[in-house]
């Protein structure tokens, strides 16, 4: 009889001991079922990161090439702005010389014509001559530090943005539109015209016109109104 109960407690043991291994096993298994749907939620949630990420990536790329191209395109202008800034203030610069070195030609004019006419023969008139010569190369070296250069027209071809034609002439020496005589010189500064030359322009071989006198004659009235004008002003 005791070895009946000795053999159910066995049993009992055995049975327990089963309940224990099935109740281990089955928690490996939820441990591991665990895990795994730990893995798969880590794995799903690390591709949606990944996916985020690119798509700010891509998002930041984009607006990195927007503000990329506005500060290229404000940089441009900028730069054209400042061109045009300079260029503006250099023109304004160039017309506010040349208004007041308009106002001096005349007076270079007047001592060019002196030199060519006068022929001082006493020692006091030559004294003279040398002293207002003196005063002509030093208001022509002004215009020279001032960027003014005198045209040198004749033997030139007629150019109407640099000469002002008033006399038309047959020449046996010059070709047709080209440059025989300066009746008045021309001035530039800058490389932009501050007077146009008066010239005499030749109408190639040919009989001498008639009327050759009398338009000296209204060039030399012409250039002398011109003078008086700028004196009274």
């Amino acid at each position: 009889m005791i070895e009946n109960q000795s053999d159910n407690i066995d049993n009992k043991d055995v049975k327990v001991s089963d309940q224990d291994n099935n109740v281990v096993d089955q928690s490996n298994e939820d441990n591991e079922s665990s895990i795994k749907e730990k893995e798969d939620i880590n794995a799903e949630d690390l591709k949606n990161t990944i996916s985020n990420n690119d798509a700010r990536l891509e998002q930041l790329e984009k607006e990195h090439e927007t503000l990329k191209s506005q500060y290229v395109r404000i940089a441009a202008d900028f730069e054209n702005f400042r061109k045009r800034q300079s260029r503006d203030q250099d023109d304004l610069k160039i017309q506010l010389v040349s208004k007041a070195l308009t106002a001096i030609l005349p007076i270079v004019d007047n001592f060019e014509r002196a030199r060519q006419q006068l022929k001082p023969e006493s020692e006091e008139a030559q004294a003279l001559h040398r002293s207002y010569q003196g005063l002509y190369k030093q208001l022509v070296e002004v215009l020279k530090q001032q960027g003014v250069a005198s045209m040198r027209v004749v033997g030139q071809q007629f150019d109407p943005t640099l000469h002002e034609a008033v006399l038309k002439e047959p020449s046996n020496d010059f070709n047709e539109d080209f440059i025989i005589e300066e009746l008045q010189r021309g001035y530039h500064v800058e490389g932009k015209v501050l007077r146009h030359a008066l010239v005499k322009v030749s109408m190639g071989p040919g009989k001498e016109s008639s009327q050759e006198e009398e338009e000296k004659d209204k060039v030399e009235e012409i250039i002398d109104s011109e003078d008086i004008t700028s004196e009274d002003n």
